[in-house]
């Protein structure tokens, strides 16, 4: 199937849309991609009611098949990467190494990961309860399990920034569990999600069970979070959209798993190894070109290494390389769209009036005529207050925050903070480092890196989300606990 010929999936059959298509824009080249269809509000409520029937055989299907089937799809993922790969690039302009490395790899990985999941155990076993006899009846013992069991249909609304790994990371766990899905892709980068939609029909995927429907309209995201048919909304992006999302699915007292906005705060302290900070605070640049909720944006570093720490990462920008995500060697792509080109764009110049200094960046490269480019910029001399320290910008922008005093003003700092997601902590003093993580307010810390652990459990503090997923918490996160209780 072409792109421009690209349909709805629903119930296992390739619908047309009711609102015909509309252009998918790669970033780097403002060239038509393809041609994505729109879904109406009806096709959207036909596809969770597909969701919905399926979900009665497809949740006792043994979870022997259902990792046989997570399986197979992985392997068909693997088969054609580079063709999804390219794809992903003109979609989301991510470079060919992220691309290849960071969105179809990784996609592939997370469901090799829970075909595993499938198998695992969802019975715990509780310690026998001894009943004195009373007004409740007589004495005895009680034994007793856990159970996960399903939540049931599951929308997921995936974010542009990655169409391969963020929908996996999503769709492969709920399968896992036995849950049946609704995907409803971001409107800039929607055709990857359709090509995993084909690799799980040809993986065996029973109709129904997995539907994809797209569009650019408001109203297909809200049908995909208050059909009657649908159980719990897993959502990733925006804390506002996020907002209105919880309100709808509280009124239908759905389950929720929000992974929303970041404004990570790294500390350096001044016994930093100042090389590996600069490096793992510059991946704010390189991933995505900023957009990403887990970048550590905001630095906030000790007086007596802020100057060679601006120095070394201002010298840092230097090899990063900005341009055309398909040439060899380029870090820094475009981001996604003219619209967000001019909002990152706006907040550097919102830094500059409220006082910040602008090291570096802060203009379009010269050197691109085409593309939604944003130079890499550093701001240096903010303070906490200041708008571009605590608002999230979501594009390769960094904030350097100077503080003079002790680990109490650097933990301070980094919890003056509507977000959560993620902080970091650079010091060569581990145990003050693990003290220091102890105390911010973030659903993860990193000590001395920017690496994860794929098995951690992952989602934010505050504003940046509700619940965890990744490793077997994703699991956890796309079930129900049932209690089960027997006379001994």
């Amino acid at each position: 199937m072409r792109a421009a010929d690209q349909r709805l999936f629903i119930g296992g059959e390739w619908v047309a849309p009711d609102g015909g298509h509309y252009e998918v824009i790669d970033p780097a080249t403002e060239e038509t991609v393809g041609l994505a269809p729109e879904a109406s509000r009806d096709q959207v409520h036909a596809a969770a009611a597909a969701a919905r029937e399926a979900f009665a055989s497809w949740s006792r299907t043994g979870p022997e098949e259902r990792a046989a089937v997570l399986s197979r799809a992985a392997d068909l993922m693997h088969r054609d990467a580079g063709r999804y790969a390219e794809l992903a690039q003109a979609e989301s302009g991510a470079t060919t190494a992220t691309a290849r490395g960071m969105q179809v790899a990784v996609a592939v990985a997370r469901f090799r990961r829970y075909a595993k999941g499938a198998l695992e155990p969802v019975e715990t076993p509780l310690p026998p309860q001894i009943n004195e006899a009373g007004p409740m009846g007589r004495g005895g013992v009680l034994g007793a399990l856990a159970v996960r069991q399903p939540v049931g249909v599951v929308t997921c609304i995936t974010s542009y920034n990655n169409p391969w790994a963020n929908p996996a990371g999503k769709v492969a766990p709920a399968l896992a569990m036995g849950n049946t899905v609704l995907v409803k892709p971001a409107p800039q980068d929607p055709l990857s999600v359709y090509r995993m939609a084909e690799a799980l029909a040809e993986a065996g995927i029973p109709p129904g069970v997995v539907n994809v429907v797209s569009g650019t309209a408001v109203a297909v995201g809200e049908a995909a979070v208050d059909s009657p048919d649908v159980d719990m909304v897993s959502f990733t992006g925006s804390t506002a959209v996020g907002q209105r999302i919880a309100e709808v699915c509280g009124r239908g007292m759905k389950r929720q798993l929000m992974e929303l906005g970041g404004k990570g705060a790294a500390i350096v302290f001044g016994d930093a190894d100042l090389d590996s900070a600069v490096a793992g605070i510059g991946t704010t640049y390189a991933f995505y070109s900023g957009q990403i909720c887990t970048a550590p944006t905001r630095a906030l570093v000790h007086c007596s290494v802020y100057d060679a720490f601006v120095a070394k990462l201002t010298a840092y920008l230097g090899f990063l390389k900005v341009g055309d995500p398909r040439a060899r060697g380029t870090v820094v792509g475009p981001v996604i769209s003219g619209a967000h080109r001019d909002r990152v764009e706006s907040y550097v110049e919102l830094g500059r009036k409220e006082g910040a200094t602008v090291v570096a960046g802060g203009e379009r490269p010269a050197h691109l005529d085409k593309g939604f480019y944003v130079a890499p910029t550093l701001l240096a001399d903010c303070t906490n207050d200041m708008r571009v320290v605590r608002e999230e910008i979501f594009g390769p922008v960094v904030a350097v925050v100077p503080f003079d005093g002790d680990e109490d003003e650097a933990v301070a700092l980094a919890n003056d903070s509507d977000y959560g997601l993620i902080d970091y902590v650079w010091s060569a003093d581990v145990a003050r480092a693990f003290r220091v993580a102890r105390r911010l307010r973030a659903g993860g810390v990193g000590i001395n890196t920017v690496g994860r652990n794929m098995e951690a459990p992952f989602g934010g503090f505050k504003r940046s989300g509700v619940g965890r997923d990744v490793g077997s918490y994703a699991l956890h996160a796309y079930s129900e606990l049932q209690a089960i209780v027997w006379p001994g």
